[in-house]
C-alpha cells in the first residue's frame, strides 16, 4: 500500500482528486467507524486554540484549566495533543465520542479521505493505512481503479 502511494506521489495520475471523491461513498458503504474507533484508541488529535476554547467552555473551564487537565504541548510538532490514549472522550463500551458535537477539528476531518489536492495528503494516508480501515479501503479501491 505504501509503495502504491509513493508511486502516486512520483507520478500523479490525471483525475486523482475526482477519483477519490467518487470512491469515498463506496468506502463508507463497507466501513463502520463505531465498530473500530482505532483512531481514538491509538492516535491523538491535534487541538487548535479554537478547539480548546470551545471544549473548555463546554466543561465550564478556562482554556488553561482544560489544557492542564487533558492536554500536552508537543514542542517538536508544535501541537496540543491528548496526554493519554485511548482518548479521554472515547466511551470504550460503544466506541462513541462523548464530545462528538464539539470534537476537535482534526477529529471531525479524520480520516481526511477526499481532499481538493489529494496528492498533498499522501503522507497522511501513508500513516493512516496502518490505523484506519477506511483509509486502507480507499487506497485499496484507488489501486483497483488505477490498474484498469
Amino acid at each position: 500500500m505504501r509503495s502504491f502511494l509513493n508511486k502516486l506521489l512520483k507520478n500523479q495520475p490525471r483525475g486523482l482528486d475526482k477519483l477519490t471523491k467518487a470512491l469515498e461513498p463506496k468506502v463508507w458503504e463497507e466501513i463502520d467507524c463505531l465498530s473500530c474507533a482505532n483512531c481514538c484508541k491509538t492516535m491523538t488529535p491535534t487541538y487548535t486554540k479554537a478547539d480548546i476554547k470551545r471544549i473548555a467552555a463546554h466543561f465550564g473551564e478556562t482554556p488553561q484549566q482544560f489544557s492542564d487537565k487533558w492536554l500536552i504541548y508537543e514542542k517538536k510538532e508544535k501541537d496540543w495533543q491528548n496526554k493519554k490514549q485511548p482518548c479521554q472522550f472515547l466511551n470504550l463500551t460503544d466506541n462513541k465520542c462523548s464530545i462528538y458535537e464539539i470534537r476537535p477539528l482534526d477529529c471531525s476531518g479524520f480520516p481526511h479521505l477526499p481532499r481538493k489536492r489529494m496528492i498533498d495528503y499522501m503522507h497522511v494516508h501513508k500513516q493512516n493505512i496502518e490505523y484506519c480501515p477506511a483509509t486502507y479501503k480507499l487506497v485499496e479501491k484507488m489501486q483497483e481503479a488505477l490498474r484498469v
